[in-house]
């Protein structure tokens, strides 16, 4: 199929037709049913429970074991790790939420062999500003106090880690990563010029395929938080800057709700909450749920095949159910037309 094709059928999406003219390759499709991929990504986000919890919920369990018995290439965490930013945790407290993440989480992936790649959260160590410094300066010391020390053993290959684990690039089977620091709504002009640099590198541009992760999303998805703090500010700028570095998809969190759109050239995969407090999408009268994502690489077909599956149950999410578009406050976010994505 040519771009000039895929571009229309985008038009007829936009235009409100939906999925009635697609042609059989673009219906979504179930995972089952698809021939083995070159890669497999296991992506999850937002586990965190109550304030300063040292627990996660069962569903918690229940998608990382799915994730790890689908044996994915890389394991991705868009965020929200443990249950941080409450003035008053101690750093014990802290230190203790990320010990707990590691032996109920971090570490069944390690010892499965899987590369782990992840952004931090609002909850992990919140970039909001203070009068002087950050306002969760002690979430952001535990942050590093536990991923420097982890850093050499979470099988990435860096390409810039100087600003690790708050923001950093890796490659990894071909893949550009770009992880910035999307843990509050502001992305510093600093962080910005930073993200440029990275994508006009040649590592990035010789890469099969540029992904960008980070907490917050460029739009708001979910009841509740579609208002400003819970998007990334100067999203239209932010786009800009990853269309222009050629990115191929942004993957956030932070919504608590699943959704899976398509931004000017990119695609959004909004991650559902596994862990608790999932959302209502906007518009929607489905029930919150708990879910995790695979992302399915063909290289040779240079697709993408996008699946989600809701918990309890670990059942397939039907994308024909998805709303076809969403009303977000900074313009409508439609739908990707099928859970098969062109690699342009």
């Amino acid at each position: 199929m040519t771009l000039h094709t895929r571009r229309s059928l985008l038009a007829i999406a936009a235009a409100g037709i939906g999925n009635l003219m697609l042609p059989k390759a673009l219906i979504a499709i179930k995972a089952e049913d698809l021939p083995k991929p070159d890669l497999k990504l296991g992506l999850f986000s937002d586990i965190n429970s109550s304030y300063g919890s040292t627990n996660y919920i069962p569903a918690v369990k229940e998608g990382i074991d799915l994730i790890l018995s689908k044996k994915p290439d890389q394991v991705i965490c868009a965020g929200d790790m443990i249950a941080a930013q409450k003035i008053g945790l101690s750093p014990a407290q802290l230190d203790a939420m990320w010990d707990s993440f590691y032996r109920q989480v971090l570490k069944p992936i390690r010892t499965a062999g899987q590369p782990f790649i992840f952004s931090l959260g609002n909850h992990d160590a919140s970039s909001i500003k203070a009068t002087s410094g950050y306002q969760f300066e002690a979430d952001r010391a535990a942050a590093i106090r536990f991923w420097q020390p982890q850093k050499e053993k979470l099988g990435l290959s860096y390409i810039d880690s100087n600003g690790f684990p708050f923001y950093y690039t890796a490659l990894v089977n071909n893949i550009f990563w770009l992880i910035w620091d999307a843990s509050s709504a502001e992305i510093s002009a600093q962080q910005q010029n930073w993200v440029r640099e990275q994508l006009a590198s040649p590592i990035a541009r010789k890469a099969k395929l540029r992904i960008a992760l980070g907490h917050l999303p460029l739009r708001g998805i979910s009841r509740g938080r579609d208002q400003p703090g819970e998007v990334l500010n100067q999203a239209n700028q932010l786009q800009q800057i990853l269309e222009n570095g050629d990115i191929h998809a942004y993957i956030s969190g932070h919504q608590h709700a699943y959704y899976p759109a398509r931004l000017g050239r990119l695609d959004l995969i909004q991650l559902g909450a596994a862990g608790s407090g999932p959302r209502q999408l906007l518009m929607s009268n489905q029930p919150p749920r708990q879910s995790i994502t695979f992302l399915d690489i063909y290289w040779q077909q240079r697709e993408i095949v996008e699946s989600s599956y809701q918990f309890p149950g670990a059942k397939q999410i039907n994308w024909d159910n998805l709303p076809n578009s969403l009303p977000s406050r900074n313009g409508p976010l439609m739908r990707r037309l099928s859970n098969r994505s062109s690699i342009f």
